[in-house]
């Protein structure tokens, strides 16, 4: 099953007088239950494609459709609504809540975005506090934990609305090589227990080596890349 698809996908950005292309007519399709990786230099285009498949920006032209959905159409209303019903985020620098324990972290998105009645929350988070291993520091606070636990808070919290997809954006850039190492073993278990795609952006040798397909961008364009399939050029 084909979950995201791109044509021709532009990105352009203004800055004053000046357009400032970011992504420049990509062609590219991700299946269901995959691992993938966007890879290239800073400023190549990974973070923008990320943003454009998690709805949090517009392309320019082209068309970009994920779960059969042509989201480059959606007001900010309608893309919120789509963001909350089948994508999670796993961002770099974490992106907990300081004030809320570890539980209220992976509750959060269950009561903001969907609105789970509280037994079925519970027994939600339960489950993912188990599978990432943090029963144990359910009740402590951002400040109290590692980097590496943060980050397993950070993934459980993406899984917690069972989304289709998880962007995860740098995820490893702040860990040291086994914490890294063990974020990207659990990220592939939940691929294979749950069913979930996870798409990266990433400069880390690590997970482009567990990368079933691997985009490499350049200056916005598209380059195939040995010994993965093949990618579309722009």
């Amino acid at each position: 099953m084909q979950l995201i698809r791109a044509e021709k996908l532009v990105k352009t950005y203004r800055a004053g007088e000046v357009d400032v292309p970011a992504v420049k007519g990509v062609d590219f399709s991700i299946d269901a239950k995959s691992f993938v990786a966007f890879v290239g230099p800073s400023g190549s285009g990974k973070s923008t494609l990320l943003n454009m498949i998690g709805c949090l920006d517009h392309p320019t032209s082209g068309r970009l459709s994920v779960l059969d959905t042509d989201v480059g159409g959606l007001n900010r209303r309608a893309a919120a609504e789509f963001r909350g019903l089948h994508i999670g985020f796993v961002f770099q620098e974490f992106n907990l809540i300081p004030v809320l324990t570890v539980y209220e972290n992976i509750e959060y998105p269950l009561i903001m975005v969907q609105d789970w009645p509280a037994q079925k929350r519970r027994k939600q988070i339960m489950r993912l506090l188990e599978s990432v291993d943090m029963l144990e520091q359910a009740h402590k606070r951002p400040d109290q934990i590692s980097g590496g636990q943060k980050q397993r808070v950070a993934v459980a919290r993406a899984l917690a609305t069972d989304p289709q997809l998880v962007l995860a954006d740098e995820p490893t850039a702040n860990l040291d090589h086994d914490t890294a190492y063990r974020i990207i073993e659990l990220m592939k278990r939940m691929r294979d227990e749950l069913g979930t795609t996870f798409v990266f952006s990433t400069h880390d040798p690590k997970i482009m080596g567990e990368a079933e397909i691997i985009f490499t961008l350049d200056d916005g364009r598209l380059h195939s890349s040995p010994g993965k399939a093949e990618v579309v050029h722009a």
